[in-house]
């Protein structure tokens, strides 16, 4: 019977040390990503909004697929990035995106400014287009 050699390590470091450094380099630019085209996009509606005045239903449901959008391109990007169980990356990533709208909500209004319910589906919402994205990569 053969016996399988295992490689050490080289002293002083960890097992996939630089590994976890560019996964959080990878997710930034994922996360950069994603705010970079819900900017692009909420510009792209402000504008129609200014020209077309659009009504405030329009308004809602260009937002919606914004955030959609922008999940699904997230989770697609993380899904090619980490290559393995893409849908939860896909899903992370979308969390992430609406931890950081959430965060940033609460900080410029001074609380949550809406209901509970459109809170939570909006959460659902960025997260499902994340975990598509993810499992479409």
């Amino acid at each position: 019977m053969e016996k399988k050699l295992r490689r050490m390590p080289a002293p002083g470091k960890n097992q996939g040390e630089g590994k976890t450094a560019v996964s959080l380099l990878s997710i930034l630019k994922i996360l950069l990503a994603m705010y970079m085209v819900t900017g692009i996009m909420l510009l792209i509606l402000s504008a129609m909004l200014y020209k077309m005045q659009l009504s405030e239903s329009v308004v809602s449901i260009g937002i919606v697929l914004i955030y959609v959008i922008s999940g699904l391109l997230g989770g697609f990007l993380s899904g090619k990035v980490m290559k393995r169980k893409r849908f939860i990356w896909g899903m992370a990533m979308g969390a992430c995106y609406f931890l950081i709208l959430a965060l940033g909500s609460i900080v410029f209004q001074k609380g949550i400014n809406m209901e509970m319910s459109r809170f939570v589906t909006t959460l659902v919402l960025c997260t499902a287009s994340g975990m598509i994205g993810g499992m479409a990569s």
